[in-house]
C-alpha cells in the first residue's frame, strides 16, 4: 500500500506521539507523562514519571503521597514520583549523554521544579502539548534563561 505524503507526520507531532506511547511506562498512579529530549532531530533520551529507580511502583503502592488519595496539590512534600522531564535528563547524564542544546518534548507542560533542570541542562527548547498548572513563574523563568517554548497538538 502507498503512503500518501499527507499521512507523514511533521517532527513535532512525531515526537509528542512516540512521548504519549512513553508515557504508557508511567508508574504512576495519579497520571502518566513522559518527556523525550530530541537533538539533531534524534531522540538521545526518555522518561516518565513514578517512583525513583529500585522503589516499589506507585501503582503497587510504593508512593505514599498517591497511595494515600490525597486531594490534588494536597500532601506534596509527601511524593517520592520523580517527574517525566527530571527522568529523561538523570537518564542523560545517568549514561553520559550530554542534553546541552536539545529539545525537550512533554506531553504535559512543566512546573516550576523541572523548569529550573530544563534550563541547568541547557535545553534550549520545550514542546509541550497538554498544560498543566504551567505557573507563569515557570514561563518567566524559561524566557529569562532564553529557552523556546512551544505548545503543539497532535493531529491537527
Amino acid at each position: 500500500m502507498k503512503k500518501r505524503a499527507d499521512d507523514r507526520p511533521g517532527w513535532d507531532e512525531y515526537f509528542i506521539d512516540i512521548a504519549h506511547v512513553v508515557a504508557r511506562r508511567a508508574n504512576c498512579s495519579r497520571r502518566r507523562v513522559a518527556a523525550l529530549i530530541v537533538h539533531e532531530r534524534r531522540i538521545i533520551s526518555t522518561g516518565y514519571n513514578g517512583t525513583p529507580r529500585g522503589i516499589r511502583n506507585c501503582l503497587e503502592g510504593g508512593c505514599p503521597r498517591c497511595a494515600s488519595g490525597a486531594a490534588s496539590g494536597e500532601r506534596l512534600g509527601d511524593c517520592i514520583c520523580a517527574h517525566a522531564e527530571e527522568n529523561a535528563i538523570v537518564q542523560a547524564a545517568y549514561h553520559g549523554i550530554p542534553v546541552r542544546g536539545g529539545t525537550l518534548y512533554c506531553t504535559t507542560s512543566p512546573c516550576l521544579m523541572c523548569c529550573k533542570m530544563i534550563v541547568n541542562a541547557g535545553i534550549v527548547e520545550v514542546v509541550y502539548e497538554e498544560e498543566y498548572r504551567f505557573s507563569a513563574q515557570a514561563r518567566r523563568l524559561l524566557r529569562s534563561a532564553g529557552v523556546k517554548l512551544r505548545r503543539v497538538r497532535r493531529g491537527g
